[in-house]
């Protein structure tokens, strides 16, 4: 069975429940905003998810199989088509707009013809730093996009 792509409602999950205790209840959290409450676990210190957007627009890719979106700051998180924002946990930067492909699944099936997870990578053909952007087709103008 292969493994599917992974996304950040299937990534960020709560920590399992301590003994006697009721597990913790993520599921009703915006896909965007685990990430703060798995940092807050992790680190044991509060991480706010930001309170404004900000006019920036990142594209997802998909790097070793996961969802990512990447900070101006350099860092990266595991993001979901299901919620398309990002905020970043390291430099506090606020919510930005995610571009996802128009078809989503269609990638994600794609990707799964790669066997090997670790292998699986895809960037959107307008991100502008795709390392293998499409080449224009010859005598099209390439302002007209």
């Amino acid at each position: 069975m292969p493994i599917a792509v992974v996304r950040a409602e299937t990534f960020y999950l709560p920590p399992p429940p301590r003994r006697g205790q009721p597990a913790a209840d993520w599921s009703q959290v915006p896909a965007a905003e685990l990430v703060y409450r798995y940092m807050e676990y992790r680190m044991q210190r509060r991480v706010t998810p930001p309170t404004e957007t900000v006019d920036h627009t990142y594209y997802a890719r998909i790097n070793q199989n996961r969802w990512i979106g990447d900070c101006v700051c350099g860092s990266a998180a595991i993001v979901s088509p299901t919620d398309p924002r990002y905020g970043c946990t390291e430099c506090g930067y606020g919510w930005c707009t995610l571009v996802f492909p128009d078809d989503v699944d269609a990638v994600e099936a794609e990707m799964l013809l790669t066997e090997q997870p670790h292998l699986r990578n895809w960037w959107h053909d307008d991100d502008p730093a795709n390392p293998y952007r499409p080449e224009p087709e010859p005598g099209a103008d390439p302002e007209a996009s």
